[in-house]
């Protein structure tokens, strides 16, 4: 769960980044508007992380840090259309790791399934919205 907090973590600078970074209010408001959603996500898993008596991530600074460039790099050098491919490429990516953060997971922990899923769910339409927006293709890394 702590890796999923990071990961929320890193959405929040990320969107944010995007959302400075674009210059189109309606880009704004859709990046503002997946921020807003990825606030739940990090306070649910935050919350699961108490209950289970763990620890948030001591380099969450870092990670967030780290995002927020990334995000501006995206979206201030690449564009609107890129920031958006950008947002769906990493959400693919997330939604992979979610999938196989819940095959790993206890049958019995519904708590943290019922939360990955649907942390999943949300970052697949994130993914489909913004490649609706108009997101470029940023295609996959040689050698993936």
């Amino acid at each position: 769960m702590r890796v999923n907090h990071v990961g929320e973590v890193c959405a929040q600078a990320l969107y944010a980044a995007q959302a400075l970074a674009t210059r189109d209010p309606k880009l704004r408001a859709h990046f503002d508007a997946a921020a807003r959603e990825e606030t739940d996500h990090l306070a649910w898993t935050r919350e699961r992380l108490d209950e289970l008596g763990a620890r948030p991530s001591l380099l969450n600074p870092l990670w967030y840090a780290g995002a927020f460039g990334i995000g501006l790099a995206a979206g201030a050098l690449g564009g609107d259309r890129m920031s958006l491919g950008f947002v769906v490429e990493t959400e693919r990516q997330v939604e992979a790791h979610l999938a196989s953060h819940l095959r790993r997971l206890p049958a019995e922990d519904l708590a943290s399934r019922a939360i990955v899923a649907q942390m999943q769910a949300d970052e697949a339409r994130h993914a489909d919205e913004a490649a609706a927006a108009g997101a470029a293709d940023v295609g996959r890394p040689c050698g993936r």
